[in-house]
């Protein structure tokens, strides 16, 4: 009798080992090399992948090739602004080897890096078989979790029907007031630097600008302030490091659930962030609110759609997703803006005009920025030379077609954006130096083809958050500018960096001094 339990304990140890491994060799070898043969039957090419990492080690060598090359640019081209080759080098040296479409692996995902005549078509698909990578759920799952920003389907529909009316036009007019009185610490603290400083203040502007923008999101979308959610901030910020830090390692199997040092950091930040969300949460259950973002969210938690999903996971997700992108992103633009204008006296002279005219004395409204032509000109400009983030990816849910191209199931569509806003077949020979004077006349005469210029994304998956974000960049530059006169620092270092964002390595530093 125990011979026949050993036997059969045996079996089904064995039977349970050849699964595992049969399941691994799909995942690893099979479903790859599957995917990247139907490419390469339409004649797409790509770099030959390892077991397990893909590209990933190729991609490592060729960014450690350039690091010195980088260092040494960045000290003498802060003027042009070609930082897609510097921080993406394995792209642009795949795009001269294998053209303009080409298929790689980062450990088991594949991916199709695609030209710019093949963006205007997958913006146009509506199918929710396009959505975001699973990756993001899994790999980003501590800081975006399966929040608007990652989820995809019928979860991702049902969450922008919920969130997207809060960042609406009209509400985004109601939040102008709380961005002008958020604006005051910042100034204050600059007109003290400038005083302490004999007349010129030293200044790294982008930890201010961060403490600004999380201020508005805080006050207008979760009816709180900045001093009682620092604490999520900066949780979510030390997230973002821990995970830009992995760098190139996305898609490796298994990698995020190995207890290493980083993980278990993750794991922590990932866990206090979720009982402060929840604290505010049961602050707000107690008390009678406006309807505002958090008391939508709230509303949308409890409508029975959310399947296996916790009515408190939707909650924690979304409010991440919210205070991450709601303050993140504007405060990166904010600051490249700034590093611009003080490196262009000129426009800075020029805007700063507009400015005075349009306010005549007053604060900045809503229809004071609506006459800032050339504010809006330096802005889009900058966000096409430092988009905040560099790529739009979409995997395909389903066998897709986009043109002549067919898509098997559960490719991820890698968009360039930063490398099309930066093509000089486009933008033409000054595609890498700023100039503000190609949006004059609009977007739409400023590049050829329209999809060529995509900051908030594409499709029915755009930004939710794009009103508010020019509204604030707006509001922000204009006191700053109505109010200083600012220039690069000596100290500042021309060094844009990945951090999931494209950001200022080293902050970005300027020499101000009261108007």
């Amino acid at each position: 009798m125990e011979l026949h339990l050993v036997e059969i304990c045996f079996t089904l140890a064995f039977l349970g080992f050849t699964s595992l491994l049969v399941h691994l060799y799909y995942l690893l070898i099979w479903k790859p090399r599957s995917l990247r043969s139907k490419l390469l039957k339409q004649g797409i090419k790509g770099p030959p992948p390892s077991i397990l990492y893909g590209n990933i080690p190729d991609m490592k060598k060729i960014q450690s090739a350039m690091v010195t090359t980088i260092e040494t640019v960045e000290q003498t081209q802060q003027h042009h602004h070609d930082c897609f080759s510097k921080i993406f080098p394995y792209f642009k040296q795949w795009i001269d080897e294998y053209g303009p479409m080409f298929t790689y692996s980062t450990g088991n995902i594949q991916l199709l890096y695609v030209p710019c005549d093949m963006v205007k078509e997958i913006g146009l698909c509506t199918s929710l078989n396009l959505g975001k990578p699973i990756y993001l759920t899994k790999d980003r799952g501590p800081l975006f979790g399966h929040g608007i920003l990652s989820s995809s389907g019928l979860q991702w529909e049902h969450q922008r029907k919920i969130i997207a009316p809060e960042f609406y036009m009209d509400k985004v007019k109601g939040m102008i007031n709380i961005m002008v009185k958020s604006a005051t610490p910042l100034l204050k603290s600059w007109e003290n630097q400038i005083e302490a400083g004999g007349g010129i203040g030293h200044v790294k502007v982008d930890e201010d600008l961060r403490s600004f923008s999380a201020d508005i999101i805080s006050k207008a979308c979760f009816g709180s302030n900045y001093s009682r959610g620092k604490e999520i901030f900066l949780r979510l910020r030390a997230l973002q490091k821990i995970m830009s830090g992995r760098g190139l390692l996305i898609g490796v199997p298994g990698l995020s659930y190995i207890p290493t040092k980083n993980n278990k950091e993750m794991w922590n930040l990932q866990k206090g962030i979720r009982s402060l969300i929840l604290e505010v949460v049961k602050e707000r259950q107690k008390e009678k609110s406006e309807m505002d973002l958090l008391q939508s969210i709230l509303e949308g938690s409890k409508n029975g759609e959310l399947g296996r999903y916790s009515a408190d996971d939707f909650v924690v997700d979304n409010c991440k997703n919210i205070y991450f992108a709601g303050h993140e992103t504007t405060t990166t633009s904010a600051s490249w803006i700034l590093m611009l204008l003080a490196s262009h006296p000129e426009w800075q002279t020029r805007v700063r005009d507009e400015v005075i005219q349009a306010c005549d004395g007053c604060l900045p409204n809503v229809d004071t920025i609506r006459k800032m032509k050339m504010l809006t000109m330096v802005i889009q400009e900058a966000m096409r030379l430092y988009p905040v983030a560099p790529f739009v990816p979409r995997e395909v849910f389903a066998d897709m077609k986009f043109g002549d191209i067919h898509v098997p199931k559960g490719v991820i569509l890698w968009i360039p954006l930063l490398s099309i806003h930066q093509d000089p077949t486009i933008w033409g020979p000054d595609a890498h130096l700023f100039k503000p004077e190609r949006f004059a006349q609009g977007i739409g005469n400023a590049c050829k083809p329209p999809q060529a210029y995509i900051p908030f994304g594409i499709g029915p998956r755009v930004c939710v958050g794009q009103n508010m974000a020019m509204a604030e960049l707006k509001i922000i530059l204009a006191l700053i500018l109505s109010n200083f006169s600012f220039t690069l620092s000596p100290q500042y270092r021309h060094s844009p960096s990945f951090s999931l964002v494209i950001e200022p390595r080293y902050g970005i530093v300027l020499l101000i001094k009261k108007i």
